[in-house]
């Protein structure tokens, strides 16, 4: 019992500590609640604080906003230009940006001091959503706001372009106004004018006198407009050299002027002068050049020598590529008049020297282009083209290289007839500046190409072409100059001065005239007013004559080139050789043409890759049809072996091939073999295959007996001494070892006999030699019967072997023929 009492009072007071203890843990509960509450009390109230500092902020932005907006429009009131308007509109966009990014930095600050503030994780939280909120709200207010200001800028844009537009049309409004008024203020001007004129004019009018006055003036001027002050026309110069005068009234001018000797009319015919050299040295060319000499040759050309050389140094700096003309018509004209030649090279020397100072590169070009052309008709010495080129190489530049390898290309070939260590010096001056490669590299490549022009001795860059070849060797005057000379231009010579000798001079040219195009041409250009009828009659039926007699010849050889295209395209498109034969001999071939068909079928046959047969039976074809066309083979075959060694091997073997195949089937004489000669001199590589190949192909087409009987035929051995020759033992042997080692040495059995005995032939012809001297000896004490007999013999012996020969030829062809028909 005591014992369940004692642990009934230690139960109780458990229950009693266990209540304490659960009555002081609510008691800090409720402490810590309290605290919480406080602190958020404290929280709210801080809150509150802050969104009044919010609303406080807003109500200051929108006042300040309020006063900007009052700002802008007063400047827009006061501001005229839209250039201000568009500043302030980018100040204010400006200002808005700054109290944005303000406010944005405020956003900021309050949320780090919140975040200091808070150290719970729940009180985190609530400010986290707190501060959301917040954030939406100014989103909000931003929004608006920027909706107010689009609003707000929208209108201001509307407002000035309203305003613009009503400046405009104030501004037209004024512009009219103005136009209005000045028209006519001009108009009551111009009423106010005419009525004073006409007043003056009626006061005027009213004179007695004046009537008088009136018509002598009218007069005066009807006679001014009529006459021609002649001495101004040498005062009105321009850059021509004077005042346009219309032809017709030149010829009318100079007729009117009485005194042939005065100043005007010299004036006169210097101008005429002028103009016809400038127009015939403007026309001349390589074609007509021979037309406009002889009218060149009718001006005084020693009056207007310096008309000349200007005209001719200006048309040749203009166009370059009459060079060359240019060059020899002045070579004519120096032929006559040395002096006009000398004082054209000497003025040409020194725009040389000029350009050449003054890095002048077009007018250099020309300058040099002009002498060396001058040089090639040798108008001037060769010894200044060496300089020149000695000039321009001594300091080289990429120009004066560039001029350089023009200048020899132009002139190369006459100084490599010239002065031909003068040219190699030259060239090896250009190939040491090749090596030191110092220049450009273009200017590299143009030597080099100058170094193959040369190794081509200059072909396609001729000295004189063949019609600018207009003066004799003989006749032509060159002028010795040098680049160091000092040399006068003679410029006076290009100016019109009073000559007091005027008719005499003239006179005397005529003369000069008259000895170079002779009186024949001069009589024409003075001309015979009107020949007698029944000279006009014979003129005319002689010049029917020429014209039935004349014919058109076509130098182009544009009826042979069609030809011989539709021989090709006859030969390629045909399906077998009696179809192209079919062909071909419907084409109508002129007499003379005959040619060019055989020359058309071998050269076909030399481009294919390999021989076709079909070449060779066509050529039989036209050798059995017609005899011309067998002697134009022959032709063919003489001159193809003349140049086998410009073939190409495959071309060379396709043409033996060919000639094989006539010679086979005797479509072509053997007696064209009698051309070939084999030995070791006349034959070279070339030549040597193209035997082989015609005697190999022989002995496949007839077989070594065959061949070898035809070889040996006693008719054709005239023919065949030349392929197998006995003159000489060295030329024998040489034609032995050629068919032996081309696997031939059976036709050659004959020939090996021959060399074996011909020791004891050479013995023989000697005795018989000997003999003969000794018998001379004797014969001749004899008589003259014993000579007029033995010249009867002979004579009697040559007969017969003509004779033999005929019969052995005519045997020849008869065994042809009959191999023919077979």
């Amino acid at each position: 019992m005591g014992s369940s009492k004692y642990d009934r009072e230690e139960e109780g007071e458990l229950t009693v500590s266990k209540v304490r203890d659960r009555k002081s843990r609510d008691d800090d509960d409720d402490r810590k609640r309290r605290s919480h509450r406080k602190h958020d009390s404290s929280d709210g109230e801080e809150d509150q604080i802050r969104v009044s500092n919010v609303r406080d902020d807003d109500n200051k932005r929108t006042s300040r906003d309020d006063h900007d907006d009052r700002r802008r429009k007063s400047h827009r009131k006061h501001d005229s230009s839209d250039g201000e308007e568009g500043e302030v509109r980018v100040s204010n966009v400006r200002d808005d940006k700054k109290r944005s990014s303000r406010d944005d930095d405020d956003d900021r600050r309050r949320k780090s001091h919140r975040k200091h503030d808070f150290s719970d994780g729940e009180e985190g939280r609530v400010s986290e959503v707190r501060d959301d909120d917040r954030d939406r709200r100014t989103s909000h207010r931003k929004h608006d706001s920027s909706k107010d200001e689009e609003g707000r800028v929208s209108k201001v844009r509307d407002d000035d372009r309203d305003r613009r537009r009503s400046h405009r049309k104030h501004d037209s409004e004024d512009d009219d106004y103005e136009d209005r008024h000045r028209k006519s203020s001009r108009r009551r001007d111009k009423d106010d004018d005419d009525e004073d004129r006409s007043s003056r004019r009626r006061h005027f009018l009213d004179r007695d006198d004046v009537g008088e006055d009136v018509k002598k003036s009218e007069e005066e001027a009807a006679e001014a407009r009529k006459t021609v002050d002649y001495s101004d026309l040498g005062g009105k110069s321009g850059k021509s050299g004077g005042i346009y005068v219309p032809p017709f009234r030149l010829a009318r001018m100079m007729r009117d002027i009485e005194d042939k000797s005065s100043p005007e009319y010299q004036r006169l015919t210097w101008d005429a002068l002028r103009k016809s050299i400038n127009g015939l040295v403007n026309k001349v060319n390589a074609m007509n050049i021979k037309n406009i000499i002889p009218e060149l040759f009718a001006e005084n050309l020693i009056r207007g020598r310096g008309l000349f050389c200007r005209s001719c140094m200006k048309s040749q700096m203009a166009s370059p590529g009459f060079t060359d003309v240019f060059a020899a018509l002045a070579a004519v004209v120096n032929t006559k008049f040395p002096e006009v030649g000398e004082l054209l090279l000497r003025r040409i020397v020194l725009q040389l020297k000029r350009a050449y100072k003054r890095n002048d590169k077009p007018q250099l070009l020309a300058a040099t282009k002009f002498i060396a052309h001058l040089v090639n008709q040798q108008v001037a010495h060769e010894i200044i083209a060496l300089e020149l080129l000695t000039v321009l190489l001594e300091n080289p530049t990429d120009d004066s290289v560039e001029v350089a390898v023009g200048f020899v290309t132009e002139c190369g070939s006459l100084l490599q007839d010239l002065t031909p260590k003068g040219l190699h010096g030259i060239f090896e001056r250009f190939r040491g500046i090749l090596h030191e490669g110092e220049i450009d590299k273009r200017v590299q490549f143009l030597i080099e190409g100058l170094f193959a022009i040369r190794k081509a001795k200059f072909q396609g860059h001729p000295a004189v072409r063949p019609e600018l070849d207009l003066v004799e060797q003989e006749d032509q005057l060159t002028h010795e100059l040098s680049l160091e000379d000092t040399m006068d231009p003679d410029t006076s010579l290009d100016i019109f001065k009073v000559d007091p000798q005027f008719l005499e001079n003239e006179k005397r040219y005529e003369d000069l005239k008259r000895n170079i195009l002779g009186d024949d041409q001069s009589s024409e250009e003075e001309g015979s007013d009107a020949p007698s009828d029944g000279e006009d009659d014979d003129d005319s039926d002689e010049e029917d004559e020429d014209e039935e007699q004349m014919k058109i010849q076509d130098e182009t050889e544009t009826n042979l080139v069609n030809l011989r295209r539709t021989i090709y395209l006859t030969i390629m498109s045909s399906v077998d050789f009696e179809e192209a034969g079919h062909k071909l001999l419907k084409i109508k071939l002129e007499p003379g043409q005959e040619m060019e068909l055989c020359i058309m079928l071998l050269e076909c046959c030399s481009q294919e890759r390999t021989y076709l047969r079909y070449y060779g039976l066509l050529g039989q074809r036209f050798c059995m049809i017609n005899r011309i066309h067998q002697e134009n083979f022959e032709k063919c075959f003489v001159q193809q072996y003349s140049m086998i060694h410009r073939l190409e091997t495959n071309k060379l073997r396709n043409v033996a091939k060919f000639f094989a195949h006539l010679l086979g089937t005797d479509a072509l004489p053997w007696h064209v073999l009698a051309y070939i000669r084999l030995t070791e001199e006349d034959t070279t590589s070339s030549s040597r295959i193209f035997i082989k190949i015609l005697f190999q192909e022989l002995s496949e087409h007839l077989g070594i007996r065959l061949l070898n009987e035809r070889l040996t035929d006693p008719a054709m051995q005239d023919s065949f001494e030349s392929i197998f020759p006995r003159d000489n033992p060295k030329n024998t042997r040489f034609s032995i070892n050629f068919f032996t080692s081309i696997g031939l040495g059976g036709i050659t059995e004959n020939l090996r006999e021959y060399l074996k005995n011909m020791p004891r032939l050479i013995m023989q012809q000697q005795k018989e030699v000997s003999e003969s001297e000794g018998e001379s000896g004797s014969s001749s004490s004899s008589g003259g019967d014993s000579s007029s007999s033995e010249s009867e013999s002979e004579s009697s012996s040559s007969e017969s072997e003509r004779e033999k020969r005929k019969r052995r030829h005519s045997e020849s062809d008869r065994e042809k023929r009959k191999r023919r028909k077979r």
